[in-house]
């Protein structure tokens, strides 16, 4: 029942979803982290939904990439989004690591998360819109079918970093977590969970399982790196930090795959 129990705090934890509500209790805690991918697993699934509906009824592409950039946020409430914009603002001050996580604790939003987010929106819409329109005109679906993927494969990655990584203080959200752990376990179910990832990619091709796992890793050993030398260790801010430049740099790195098999075609 506790792993059950794991699952129904995950999920409502990390997204909109609706379920049960129960007490996190530290035995409840232990396998949390383990089903984090699951929620990805619902975003992945909605937005490749959305992408054969759009396609059926016939909307334009770039009106389905846009209404796509809302999917994943509707679904997880903006949690991760938050954490993207807060450390924005605490990187951009080029404080210490005491000035910058006293940023991160602080409710206001600055300039910098703002003009942060317009660009990223920007960029996101751009290679959505990119990909949608290359999966339906130019016949690369498989490589949005290997974006959705990408949605629970950054949540087992970050899970991960939640059980093996330093956290920055002795409180939050993501000490929370961590401390409740099993490590041991979670870090074996979330590699479980990247081995399958994997393999569904390879499905997809090897082209767009090489672009996601090169630049997550990529992005995985920026994060380790940045964290520990920044903040001196992982924050839940910073974990939603990982989880959106995760995204996007899979997004852009799908996006160019599709355009050179597109121009490769034609």
């Amino acid at each position: 029942m506790n792993v059950l129990y794991g699952l129904l705090i995950a999920v409502s934890m990390y997204s909109k979803v609706p379920v049960p509500l129960v007490e996190w209790t530290k035995p409840r805690m232990r396998y949390a982290m383990c089903w984090f991918p699951v929620v990805g697993l619902v975003c992945g699934g909605l937005l490749w939904l959305w992408f054969c509906v759009s396609g059926s009824f016939g909307f334009h592409p770039v009106a389905a990439g846009l209404l796509g950039v809302c999917i994943p946020v509707l679904v997880t409430g903006g949690i991760h989004l938050d954490g993207f914009l807060d450390t924005l603002d605490a990187r951009s001050s080029y404080g210490d690591k005491e000035k910058k996580l006293e940023i991160l604790k602080d409710p206001h939003t600055g300039a910098f998360a703002i003009i942060g987010a317009c660009v990223y929106f920007m960029l996101y819409a751009a290679c959505l819109v990119q990909l949608f329109m290359d999966g339906r005109q130019m016949g690369q679906e498989r490589m949005v079918a290997a974006f959705c993927l990408v949605f629970s494969l950054e949540r087992a990655f970050s899970g991960f970093s939640v059980a093996s990584f330093r956290c920055a203080k002795n409180s939050g959200l993501v000490h929370t977590f961590s401390d409740g752990a099993h490590k041991q376990v979670t870090r074996i179910v979330l590699l479980l969970w990247m081995a399958v990832l994997f393999v569904l990619l390879v499905l997809t091709g090897w082209l767009p399982a090489a672009a996601v796992f090169g630049t997550g890793g990529a992005v995985f050993w920026y994060y380790w790196h940045m964290s520990k030398k920044e903040f001196g260790g992982i924050t839940g801010d910073l974990a939603g930090w990982f989880l959106q430049v995760f995204e996007l740099t899979a997004l852009a790195a799908l996006m160019v795959c599709a355009r050179w098999m597109a121009g490769q075609a034609g």
